[in-house]
């Protein structure tokens, strides 16, 4: 490690569970995609942002392949994680060795030579992430609109880590966008402030209007215990205004989270009480997944 690594005042976060296992709530279909988790390496062939909100355990790519498997997902979408900020170098040796399984959704750089994002693209990166929330992440809102002429120059999506309390101001900036916008976590919106929330309703108008949405993360909304109920409200109202736009993520390997670590498998059965409808459940984990991803069973 170099001395920025050691000398970082971010705290370390626990390492997920090692032992996994699919839903106790109901059987997975065939063909299940993870939309959400990170890899994550260790310095110096990986380096960490100095500015990073948290310092995470080592998350191997076979270390997520095996959880694939343990809980009967087909597919996985590594999202670039915070620490490495624009560095995308280990999602994309990932990407490259796994490219039937999975996609990725990067962090770049505005400038790059055309070669560069070709390259992302040919190990199969399909969007982009604007991460507001966590130190290091590299993109911010201040060059949006450059960054959704990339996105559209290059077929990607763009995904957004915020905050829904801030869609009021930033609606107006994202209805202009041309690109595809994806929203992570429910809106990563606490649970306490409830579906009739102002910042909830922005999201809900905002996936009415033809936004995609991740039904994740509800460990870091929750105020409660898995399976995470006060959550439910958020998921089942997200999925009436958009049923053909959500999907599911595991969040692996669950950084930042402090409290009780979740399990994949208690996850998975939150997503059974939000959404108790089989067929929907089932064209959540799946079929909506393979459209916005490109996986072609």
């Amino acid at each position: 490690m170099t001395a920025t690594d050691i000398d970082s005042n971010a705290p370390r976060c626990p390492a997920p569970p090692t032992q996994q296992s699919g839903p106790s709530a109901f059987t997975m279909p065939a063909g299940v995609v993870d939309t959400h988790a990170h890899v994550i390496g260790e310095p110096p062939r990986y380096p960490w942002m100095p500015d990073r909100a948290y310092t995470p355990p080592a998350a191997p790519a076979e270390a997520y392949l095996r959880m694939l498997d343990d809980t009967g997902s087909t597919y996985g979408v590594l999202i670039q994680v915070s620490v490495h900020g624009q560095d995308n170098t280990l999602m994309l040796e990932t990407l490259r060795a796994n490219r039937a399984r999975l996609r990725g959704v990067v962090v770049p750089t505005l400038g790059l030579a055309d070669a560069a994002y070709q390259a992302m693209v040919d190990a199969g990166a399909v969007g982009m992430r604007i991460n507001v929330l966590y130190g290091g992440g590299g993109i911010t809102f201040a060059q949006l609109e450059e960054y959704d002429a990339l996105a559209r120059d290059w077929g990607w999506h763009i995904q957004f880590l915020l905050d829904a309390r801030d869609l009021p101001e930033l609606g107006p900036r994202l209805a202009k966008l041309r690109s595809t916008i994806v929203v992570d976590h429910m809106g990563h919106l606490p649970a306490s402030a409830g579906v009739q929330s102002d910042g909830f309703q922005r999201l809900i108008a905002l996936v009415r209007d033809g936004a995609w949405v991740k039904l994740s993360g509800a460990y870091r909304l929750s105020g409660a215990e898995p399976p995470y109920r006060d959550t439910i409200a958020y998921a089942q109202a997200l999925a009436d205004a958009a049923p053909t736009r959500c999907v599911w993520g595991s969040d692996w390997p669950h950084v930042a989270q402090w409290r009780t670590m979740p399990t994949v498998s208690q996850l998975l059965d939150t997503l059974a009480l939000s959404v108790p409808d089989a067929t929907l459940r089932s064209q959540i984990l799946t079929t909506n997944a393979h459209r916005l991803y490109g996986f072609q069973p």
